[in-house]
């Protein structure tokens, strides 16, 4: 395994991250056990849930995946291996605290006590805004539209309750998801004027289908030490090429939730075709070649991976020994040039 350090802090995070989404919907808990024990054998220690996952959100399955790491360290002890990232879920989700989903000092703090609770732990290694409570380009959006209407809670208030958070050892550091560059700058300089604690890393998507992290954050993350958690590194896995040409395998993600299209519109399915087929000219995986290309990004912290079989885990962590030559790299940017950000 490789590490990189987490903004600056002082801790080195594996390339590779654990995603969890899955855990307590696609996956049972003895299935998230024997992922969390073999990811840790091979080396990786960054864990990355949220108060609302399981996903696709239910009331029935909310705070599902955090209760399964929770049992987990419980059962193995390991929890001073584990350098644990959640999140405070944004708007929108009504079942989530009667849809006080805001992150303004009480939300916050009713969150992390959640969280706390179920994952049966005193302090989490890093907490994340999962997404914006203003109106603005994430989710699928591109572009941005000004509605002179819109309020959300000043980021002084998000901000000086994290401080009260970390003084009290409930959260070490402190990390946004799903963000912008113009929010992510309003963090950080209101942290160096006030002592705040300072954003260490941005949790947005990233990859071939969707490099818009590239435009506007990829230099603020290398020059403000606030380096990328890599989601969707492999686009709910349609860049595998399992989805092509109307397949649909039996329980993979997008079968059984197919209201998840965001990687499946038509350019997209064009681009991954032609991405496919590149990896097979060069004799590669197409999901391994996806996330080798993800893995090699100087931007890039952490790629979190999601798998739902063992076999997709481990090929997934394989992924950190392929480099990618200059022929391979060459073929991705003509295939962009000709399909840039078909999934954003």
């Amino acid at each position: 395994m490789q590490y990189r350090k987490l903004g600056n802090t002082e801790l080195n995070v594996s390339l590779i991250g654990l995603g969890t989404m899955t855990w307590g919907e696609q996956n049972t808990q003895a299935e998230a056990f024997e992922q969390m024990d073999y990811a840790l054998e091979r080396g990786v220690n960054l864990f990355d849930t949220a108060e609302m996952y399981a996903i696709p959100p239910r009331p029935e399955t909310q705070g599902s995946t955090e209760r399964i790491i929770g049992q987990w360290f419980k059962a193995r002890g390991t929890r001073d291996r584990v350098i644990l990232a959640t999140k405070i879920t944004g708007p929108g989700m009504a079942h989530i605290r009667d849809g006080r989903s805001c992150p303004t000092a009480e939300n916050l703090r009713d969150a992390i006590s959640g969280s706390l609770r179920r994952l049966q732990t005193d302090y989490i290694d890093l907490y994340q805004i999962h997404w914006p409570d203003r109106k603005t380009n994430f989710f699928g959006r591109l572009g941005f539209e000004y509605d002179p209407d819109d309020t959300f809670t000043p980021f002084e208030t998000v901000l000086e309750a994290l401080q009260k958070e970390v003084e009290a050892g409930r959260i070490r550091h402190v990390g946004v998801s799903n963000e912008t560059p113009w929010g992510l700058m309003q963090y950080l300089c209101l942290a160096e004027k006030h002592g705040w604690p300072r954003m260490v890393s941005i949790q947005n998507p990233y990859n071939l289908l969707n490099r818009s992290f590239e435009i506007g954050l990829a230099e603020m993350a290398i020059r403000e030490h606030c380096g990328l958690l890599a989601y969707s590194p492999l686009g709910f896995g349609v860049l595998s090429g399992k989805y092509l040409h109307g397949q649909r395998p039996p329980q993979a993600r997008l079968s059984r939730f197919p209201d998840y299209y965001r990687y499946l519109n038509p350019i997209a399915q064009q681009a991954t075709e032609a991405y496919v087929q590149l990896a097979r000219e060069h004799q590669l995986d197409p999901a391994r070649m996806a996330l080798a290309f993800v893995n090699q990004q100087p931007f890039v912290t952490s790629n979190l991976i999601g798998a739902t079989t063992m076999e997709q885990l481990a090929a997934n962590i394989d992924s950190v020994a392929l480099q990618l030559d200059d022929a391979v790299l060459s073929g991705i940017e003509a295939i962009h040039q000709q399909h840039p950000n078909p999934a954003p």
